[in-house]
């Protein structure tokens, strides 16, 4: 479903790079401010296993739930190819236990995921610029809402992430963007006071489209 998911919105970007192809535009430069808003589904391709506290295997797993939500991202240029880019958003999530015989709800929370990628641009003076980034992002829990009798904690921190996408240029300072990120991030989660425990490896694909202007 996640590499369908790719591959659909890079199709929408091809498409509308061929109907953007005889319309004016401003490009990439040093000294650029760009602001991006998108629609952006967070999927984690988590992993976890639920043990005891004794550290005995209980045959369960962590799942977590996708999320679509509006991000905003904020690019600066330092040069016509080297530019940083910021991005704020949150999600919510569904955490559940899974097994043989077991598929029950555990906790639901919100999720502040910021993330800061350093970006080389390949083509800022053309239509179509891909480019790609790496760097940092945290994870922050809040707004947690135990579900079924499970009491869940969550442990904040920070992780690193790799970067691909392509802004399409349109007329005048607009920008179809298309963006793709896959963040690397593991947590501990505390269940029941300790009498469950897990350490999960979230590491989400952070997948974007949207509408950018050139400032």
């Amino acid at each position: 479903m996640k590499n369908a998911y790719l591959f659909g919105l890079a199709g929408v970007v091809l498409l509308l790079a061929g109907a953007a192809q005889a319309q004016d535009f401003t490009p990439k430069s040093k000294g650029q401010f760009i602001v991006t808003t998108r629609l952006t589904t967070v999927a984690p391709d988590e992993s976890g296993d639920i043990k005891t506290a004794a550290g005995v295997d209980s045959g369960l797993e962590v799942e977590v739930g996708n999320s679509t939500v509006p991000t905003l991202g904020f690019t600066y240029f330092f040069t016509d190819h080297i530019a940083v880019e910021g991005i704020l958003g949150t999600s919510k999530h569904k955490i559940k236990a899974v097994g043989a015989g077991t598929d029950v709800a555990v906790h639901e929370t919100w999720v502040l995921p910021p993330v800061v990628t350093v970006q080389y641009h390949f083509n800022p003076k053309g239509r179509v610029s891909p480019y790609i980034g790496a760097g940092v992002n945290a994870m922050i829990f809040y707004e947690g809402k135990d579900k079924n009798g499970f009491k869940v904690d969550l442990d904040n921190g920070f992780g690193t992430a790799v970067q691909v996408g392509v802004d399409v240029a349109l007329k005048g300072k607009w920008a179809l963007n298309f963006d793709a990120k896959k963040v690397f991030f593991e947590t501990d989660a505390d269940i029941n006071s300790g009498a469950l425990k897990s350490g999960v490896t979230l590491d989400p694909w952070v997948v974007s489209v949207g509408a950018a202007y050139r400032f």
